[in-house]
């Protein structure tokens, strides 16, 4: 992702967001439609957790997944009938083409008769087989180390670093998700998440929580 937005895109208004997010795909689906795929993918934010814990905590005003940005294109393809509309910065860039996927890492699939969103996909930094944090270039870690997966097979991102990416900017839901998921956290968990959060957002008032 490039530090610039290009010019152009579309500024879309809360209302007009929560009606065209308003029946977004469950992972089950997105499951079905990526099997067999070669390039790593897995659930993210807050169905991850969801998929961690094994139930549904709440309802979902959308529904994430996070793959390599070269890895994109093979995800693309998945959904042919399908556009994809970059986003970043609160606008959107309906079927976005090279410039504006460069300068962002949102990717959201809509179906182009009803204009609903039904998938964002996060196209994320790496190199190679090494997965890159966005927030912070220094924590990188081997994409078989971020991802788990359910009984049934579908991989989500670790509960630690859902957790870390949800700490930037704490939002009710966020504060929820963290109070829920916690006590199921190992000691191990906790402690991984709170040395990245010493790192990235050092001070945050989670800390205090994960030390208990």
């Amino acid at each position: 992702m490039t530090d610039s937005l290009p010019p152009g895109g579309v500024v879309l208004d809360a209302n007009e967001l929560a009606a065209r997010w308003a029946s977004p795909w469950r992972p089950e689906q997105v499951a079905e439609r990526l099997a067999g795929v070669a390039t790593t993918w897995c659930v993210a934010a807050g169905w991850a957790l969801d998929l961690f814990a094994g139930r549904q905590s709440r309802p979902h005003g959308d529904l994430e997944i996070a793959v390599p940005a070269a890895g994109f294109p093979e995800i693309r393809d998945r959904f042919p009938e399908y556009l994809f509309d970059a986003a970043g910065s609160e606008r959107v860039w309906p079927a976005a083409g090279a410039e504006a996927l460069a300068a962002t890492h949102q990717t959201w699939l809509r179906d182009p008769d009803s204009g609903r969103f039904l998938l964002d996909v996060f196209r994320e930094p790496h190199d190679g087989g090494t997965w890159i944090c966005r927030r912070d270039e220094r924590l990188r870690l081997p994409h078989e180390e971020i991802t788990e997966r359910t009984a049934d097979g579908i991989p989500y991102l670790t509960p630690e670093l859902v957790l870390l990416f949800k700490a930037k900017a704490v939002r009710p839901k966020d504060q929820a998700d963290f109070d829920t998921v916690l006590p199921l956290l190992s000691r191990t968990r906790r402690e991984a998440l709170g040395g990245w959060l010493e790192q990235i957002h050092p001070g945050h008032p989670w800390l205090a929580e994960l030390a208990g």
